[in-house]
């Protein structure tokens, strides 16, 4: 494997396993400095959800790969499967829960290298 700092790999992720699932971040400001987004992986076991927070500097883009899940944008619930994406503007409430007996793996994407959350639960990361 490359050790080029533009380039990520499994040796070089950053993962946070929770109750709900898993993030795998692959590209951030911290692990690659001077990246201008957040890129990485979202594992959201059956039945379950992440907590419903925001972005207040950035807007996020989730692309379901396979699983389906219910997307909480605001007041609305999106039902969302694979092929579909979901734009989530700056500062809007949010979540998803995983419909189905397969895990929702998704691809997520931010508009900032410094991603970061408003929890508006107590449930923990997301």
């Amino acid at each position: 494997m490359t050790t080029h700092p533009c380039v990520a790999d499994a040796a070089r992720r950053e993962t946070a396993i929770l109750d709900w699932g898993r993030l795998d971040w692959l590209v951030t400001g911290a692990a690659m400095p001077g990246a201008e987004l957040t890129f990485g992986l979202v594992t959201i076991k059956p039945g379950e959800r992440n907590p419903l927070h925001s972005h207040p500097n950035c807007e996020e883009v989730l692309y379901v790969v396979s699983g389906r899940c219910e997307h909480r944008l605001g007041d609305e619930i999106l039902a969302l499967e694979p092929g579909s994406a979901i734009r989530i503007p700056r500062g809007v409430p949010h979540w998803a829960r995983c419909v189905g007996d397969e895990p929702l793996q998704a691809i997520i994407a931010f508009s900032s290298g410094d991603r970061r959350a408003d929890m508006h639960e107590e449930q923990g990361v997301a």
